[in-house]
């Protein structure tokens, strides 16, 4: 039985909500991206320029954007439905094969004269030493998402939507994702008995998405939205998110805040500050986002109070900054954090 009660964000409910999220079937919409991470070894400086010249050592192609959002589903035991676009080029031929087994890419729309988006993160160190982001290259069509490739999104995100538990939308602002197409393709699944959790996660387009569950901006996206500064002032963030709740009328808010934590804002409710899960020496925060709002989003789709669901998504937040590059959680690294930090109180 999964729990709503003020004992909801207990650790042994935390991890019922885990057992109870296996198998769920998330639907994610969204800006499918290759992320390419090329490793090299230091060997020394240029003579050209005051660069460094590294030896090349491998390169790896990595689902980024809702490609990671899908992923992170799927460790933690979801079944996550991708809906995309994806071109017939070579980085969408490999991002697509570089996904887990349990993300469905049936869904994913490849149409010709489409090229998929690429980050390329250059990545350097020495033989002994962990190797660090030197670098990024990012290649993305200039071209405008054509009508018929929309069309063909559309036609298989309507056909996904009929089995979903929860859904999740990851914007990176190409274009193919708008406020007005969300809001119409959602609204079957906002009214009547069952309402199905529709969370959203937007780069540049915060708050035109209105209506929906919930929402997962970081703060400096809260601030470059709201034209404010807020960082470490307790006023202004809870004027911040009281604001972005206001103009989204989501059912919530969540702000991540880095090393500081993150912010839960609901309507009629005061505002619940998560102190940041583990070490404050963080790794790498490529993607982590994307796995922030995976396990807020698979949690709700269990049946999770949006302040447990916050919680867990908290952890895992905390779990995969200390992983480099584009990386997941799983059910059980999750559940072991839960047990530990449980533990150690």
């Amino acid at each position: 039985m999964v729990p709503t009660s003020s004992e909801a964000d207990t650790p042994s409910r935390l991890r019922a909500l885990l057992d109870a999220a296996r198998g769920r079937r998330v639907v994610v919409l969204g800006d499918l991206i290759a992320d390419e991470f090329v490793s090299g070894r230091i060997a020394r400086v240029s003579r050209e320029a005051p660069v460094l010249i590294l030896e090349y050592d491998s390169t790896e192609i990595l689902p980024g954007g809702a490609g990671n959002a899908a992923a992170n589903v799927a460790a933690l035991g979801g079944i996550a439905l991708l809906v995309a676009l994806a071109g017939r080029d070579d980085a969408g031929r490999r991002v697509l094969a570089a996904c887990p087994s349990r993300v469905d890419t049936r869904a994913v729309v490849r149409p010709a004269g489409y090229h998929t988006p690429v980050k390329t993160r250059i990545l350097a160190g020495g033989v002994h030493s962990a190797k660090q982001q030197v670098v990024r290259i990012d290649r993305r069509t200039r071209e405008p998402i054509r009508e018929a490739w929309r069309e063909a999104w559309l036609t298989a995100a309507t056909r996904a939507l009929r089995d979903a538990d929860a859904v999740l939308v990851s914007d990176y602002g190409s274009g193919l994702l708008s406020p007005a197409v969300i809001g119409r393709l959602v609204a079957p699944l906002r009214s009547g008995t069952r309402r199905i959790p529709v969370l959203v996660d937007s780069r540049y387009d915060l708050l035109r998405f209105r209506g929906l569950t919930a929402c997962t901006p970081n703060q400096s996206e809260v601030e470059q939205a709201l034209g404010v500064t807020i960082g470490d002032q307790p006023r202004a963030l809870e004027r911040a998110g009281r604001a972005i709740l206001a103009r989204t009328h989501m059912d919530a808010v969540l702000v991540t805040r880095g090393s500081r934590g993150m912010a839960l804002f609901e309507p009629g409710a005061p505002t619940v500050h998560i102190p940041i899960h583990g070490s404050d020496e963080i790794a790498d925060v490529t993607g982590a986002g994307d796995t922030v709002m995976a396990t807020l989003t698979l949690a709700l789709a269990a049946g999770a109070s949006m302040r447990a669901a916050a919680r867990l998504a908290n952890y895992a937040g905390g779990l995969v900054v200390m992983k480099r590059g584009t990386a997941t959680v799983s059910a059980r690294e999750l559940a072991r954090a839960v047990s530990a930090d449980a533990a150690g109180r």
